[in-house]
């Protein structure tokens, strides 16, 4: 593959996962690290990626993966649900990181009324929460990403590792026997600190998300204390969840 064809190669991968970390670019170019930054500098030139920390991002992102507001519109009806039953997990008094994305956020909007100490790394969160009377929020650093509403990268999963919870809630992009997923390796740093901190996590997800992997390895299916699913779940995937040792709770 030439320098021309790798330009057109990354452009290819960033639009389609608008994040793409330098490891993944060698691989997937089968090129050096350092052939791959030069062809980094000159895309920035041409004003069609952002160089970040650890790798690159798309200026035009094409596709709706990481679109928070097509995923918030998306089983809305089911997410109500799911949000509804896993806010009813929390207990007054209790510090819990909500993690970034549509699913997450219906949970934050059942615990406005509650009293509670939040962590969380989305701006949607924050919006939701914002006037809620008995609720302290910690929002982390970290670079923003505009369209997913969150805050990601070194800076966020720094600010995590400082940080202890008594619950995590938290989306995922997929799941199979290998364990869940998701659709960018920098949500995945930031979610996987979070679960490194929460002495339990709640994973909330639409039956959709099951059987099938996303694009990164997040973690196995065991750091899962409780799924909280829809009704869609088809039974394999419920006694998946099972032999894990998994609560799962449809609704």
């Amino acid at each position: 593959m030439n320098r021309a064809q790798r330009q057109i190669r990354i452009r290819d991968l960033l639009e389609e996962r608008e994040f793409v970390d330098l490891e993944t670019l060698c691989r997937e170019l089968g090129a050096s690290e350092s052939s791959v930054r030069r062809d980094l500098v000159h895309l920035e030139a041409a004003q069609v990626i952002k160089r970040v920390h650890g790798g690159a991002l798309a200026v035009q992102p094409r596709g709706h993966v990481l679109d928070y507001a097509w995923h918030r519109d998306r089983q809305s009806g089911e997410k109500h649900r799911i949000g509804q039953r896993a806010a009813a997990l929390i207990a007054d008094d209790e510090t819990v990181i909500l993690d970034g994305g549509s699913t997450v956020a219906s949970v934050a909007e059942h615990l406005a009324d509650r009293s509670l100490r939040v962590i969380t790394n989305s701006l949607a969160i924050v919006r939701l929460l914002h006037d809620a009377k008995n609720i302290e929020i910690t929002l982390t650093g970290g670079y923003l990403f505009p369209r997913l509403e969150t805050v990601l990268g070194p800076l966020c999963e720094h600010s995590l590792a400082a940080m202890a919870a008594d619950a995590l809630i938290m989306g995922i992009g997929g799941a199979t026997a290998d364990g869940f997923s998701n659709n960018n390796t920098l949500v995945v740093g930031s979610e996987r600190k979070m679960i490194d901190v929460a002495r339990r996590v709640i994973i909330v997800a639409d039956s959709s998300k099951f059987g099938r992997p996303a694009m990164t390895p997040l973690a196995p299916l065991d750091v899962a204390d409780v799924v909280v699913s829809d009704t869609g779940l088809a039974p394999g995937h419920r006694s998946m969840l099972e032999r894990a040792g998994i609560d799962v709770v449809l609704v």
